[in-house]
């Protein structure tokens, strides 16, 4: 497989009031793909998907990487990923007709074991509790959200009875592949937006479904929740807005700290539609548990926040990224975006 080395660029940004820098060193992919999935299985394995059928991976902790297009498949934008190791992954495709694939020697070959043909099949992003049990959701067909459930690792799907019923104008956004979360061994949340943005919450693995009010925005196709992030048991984090008017800062942040009771905004919210969340330990000396560090991430720019989202500031205005993850030791963030952007930010305090 063809290796890629970083680039020498790299970019600081120093943030004097979280007392850390951040330095962007940059992967050259020889790719013009649009990245939007990207799974990090373990320290050394991370995979990236996108459009036209691209597929990357490094297994040394994000150093070096192989990229191919998957044969057969080069048409489809693969914005559903997730890796249980270096050579096991799934992947699902944005559009009509819907595939998933499934790969056990790193990429090398797929196989195809779902396909849905339905003109409104539209696969928005997968996750799993365990090496077994996963879900993979996509937009409504016949009024009712796509739900397909997984105890094989992926080897073969079923559709779930009782899919959540959606408001007409509502669907859910494959923009990073972070609106659906599995955890604590049998809990998922799914957010959506359009013309209703709301979380759709099941305690079973998806067999029934209650539905959480949100205030993030909901006017149009192009608004809503494009990123769920799960803090902790009773702490949640969404983040979105218009991605067709990325810099209006109304209604595109909130955080609950009680499952969604109630809703709050941060004092300083960030600067725009924002389509991606991600966190890593703060490693600053303390005598007491600090927050995390999270960050926010949109086509314009990177946010940061330092007292798990109640406030944000800006990082950078790097622009053109979708998806961010943290390394599995919260030490590195990994970064991916449109014409084949991809990055990874250390601290370097």
């Amino acid at each position: 497989m063809l290796r890629q080395l970083f680039l020498l660029a790299v970019l600081f940004t120093s943030i004097a009031s979280y007392s850390q820098q951040y330095a962007l060193q940059y992967a050259d992919t020889k790719t013009n793909a649009s990245f939007r999935g990207m799974s990090v299985a373990d320290e050394h394995a991370i995979w990236v998907s996108g459009s036209k059928g691209w597929i990357g991976r490094s297994t040394n902790g994000g150093k070096d990487w192989s990229f191919k297009q998957v044969k057969g498949y080069e048409t489809c934008d693969f914005r559903s990923l997730y890796a249980f190791d270096s050579n096991n992954a799934v992947i699902a495709n944005a559009g009509s007709p819907a595939y998933i694939l499934r790969t056990t020697d790193g990429g090398a070959t797929w196989q195809q074991v779902y396909k849905n043909t339905d003109s409104a099949a539209f696969i928005d992003g997968v996750d799993f509790w365990n090496k077994k049990h996963g879900l993979i959701y996509g937009d409504p067909i016949n009024g009712h959200m796509l739900i397909l459930y997984t105890k094989d690792g992926g080897k073969t799907w079923k559709e779930r009875n009782n899919c959540p019923e959606m408001s007409k104008g509502e669907a859910s956004f494959a923009a990073s592949g972070t609106n659906i979360s599995c955890f604590l061994h049998s809990k998922v949340v799914i957010a959506c937006g359009g013309k209703k943005s709301e979380l759709f919450f099941s305690r079973n693995r998806g067999n029934r479904w209650r539905s959480i009010p949100t205030p993030m925005l909901a006017t149009t196709e192009s608004t809503g929740i494009f990123s769920f992030m799960y803090m902790g048991i009773n702490h949640w984090l969404i983040a979105g807005g218009d991605y067709k008017h990325d810099s209006v800062k109304t209604a595109n942040f909130f955080y609950t700290t009680n499952k969604g009771k109630t809703w709050m905004a941060p004092g300083n919210t960030t600067r725009g539609y924002r389509e991606c969340l991600a966190a890593i330990e703060n490693r600053r000396p303390s005598k007491k548990p600090l927050p995390r560090i999270t960050f926010a991430i949109g086509p314009s720019g990177i946010d940061i926040s330092a007292d798990n989202g109640k406030n944000w500031k800006p990082l950078s205005d790097e622009k053109g990224f979708h998806v961010i993850k943290s390394s599995t030791d919260h030490n590195l963030i990994f970064l991916a975006g449109s014409n084949g952007k991809l990055a990874i930010m250390k601290t370097t305090e």
